[in-house]
């Protein structure tokens, strides 16, 4: 059985989920924008820094989304990837040589930002 990609996702408003309906459409088109920025730029860290054995992981690093855009899984969603893991993570003979787990964390400190001044935006 074949191991499925490494991703990690990427929320945009997993604690207003059940309120969206009553958000203003400009809030919730804000809240789409600043997922689909942070996810681009989890995947642009993750190609310049992850190993560049044959450029397979680098080309097939991808996005995507769900919730209607409110959620971004980003990674290697094509079960032959599955040597990104071993990657990330490092094995028993092999250091880890991490892209998208760095990746992630670099975005975790821009994330909030890239939210409140997307809604900023749109309130105004």
């Amino acid at each position: 059985m074949a191991r499925s990609g490494i991703t990690v996702e990427i929320q945009g408003a997993a604690r207003l989920r059940g309120r969206l309906e009553e958000l203003d459409d400009a809030i919730v088109q804000a809240l789409k924008k600043a997922v689909k920025e942070a996810a681009e730029a989890v995947k642009a860290d993750t190609q310049r820094d992850v190993a560049k054995d044959s450029g397979n992981l680098q080309e097939k690093v991808d996005i995507k989304y769900d919730d209607d855009g409110l959620t971004a899984r980003v990674g290697w969603h094509d079960p032959e990837d599955f040597y990104a893991h071993f990657l990330e993570a490092g094995t028993r003979r092999a250091p880890a040589q991490p892209a998208l787990g760095p990746a992630l964390e670099a975005e975790r400190g821009r994330y909030q930002g890239r939210l409140t001044e997307e809604v900023r935006r749109a309130l105004r």
